[in-house]
């Protein structure tokens, strides 16, 4: 049956330059797995540091996205940052949630990993790409100003980020589980920029939910 669906196709920032490469690959596996496990959908690596997700709901596709860069820089190295490139694409395929990535070739599979290809010409680390759909400069616009964001994150805003994204908490319990203070979390989650990342996903989700094409 064809329907919309999202796929991400990444690659690590600078992998061979990791001092402990087989921590990386591992935090790398176990977002992955996290992630699919909690969105329905398939994921793999290939090609040493690259992958790809694909996820039968798009209005959870950028919150993926977000997380899977939460969780490299989080675990970042005290002198080199993790960090991957994401592509995510938006369009219909006949993929369902049993198929391994690796098994599907349509549109959008293809548009992602294209689009991922385009960005290792430049700076940007996320990019929203819709397949059935005209470019958005708007939405374009919007992304790239998450992405700077997200550039600018210290492994702590990272954390506090990635533990708001999976937990949707309030910050008292996030501070619990980080053992600091309130304050410190509220601290953490400001210089990450969050209320205008978080406003930025709950925007897309909504968009994608009002129109599923």
């Amino acid at each position: 049956m064809v329907q919309r669906i999202a796929v991400l196709t990444g690659d690590l920032v600078d992998s061979r330059k990791a001092s402990d490469p087989k921590r990386l690959f591992k935090v790398l596996d176990d977002a992955l797995e996290a992630i699919t496990d909690r969105y329905g959908g398939q994921g793999e690596r290939y090609r040493g540091d690259g992958f790809q997700i694909a996820l039968p709901e798009p209005a959870i596709a950028m919150h993926a996205a977000v997380l899977l860069r939460a969780a490299l820089i989080r675990h970042s190295e005290e002198d080199q940052r993790w960090d991957a490139r994401i592509a995510v694409a938006v369009g219909k395929d006949r993929w369902h949630p049993e198929q391994r990535v690796t098994e599907a070739s349509g549109e959008v599979f293809v548009r992602s990993g294209q689009t991922l290809d385009a960005m290792s010409e430049g700076a940007s680390h996320l990019c929203l790409k819709l397949v059935e759909e005209p470019e958005s400069e708007c939405l374009a616009l919007l992304t790239r100003f998450v992405d700077d964001l997200i550039d600018g994150w210290s492994r702590y805003a990272a954390e506090a980020v990635y533990l708001s994204l999976w937990h949707d908490e309030p910050q008292q319990a996030l501070a619990k589980r980080l053992g600091i203070s309130q304050p410190g979390v509220h601290k953490r989650l400001r210089a990450a920029r969050w209320a205008l990342i978080d406003d930025y996903l709950r925007h897309l989700s909504q968009r994608f939910k009002e129109d599923p094409r």
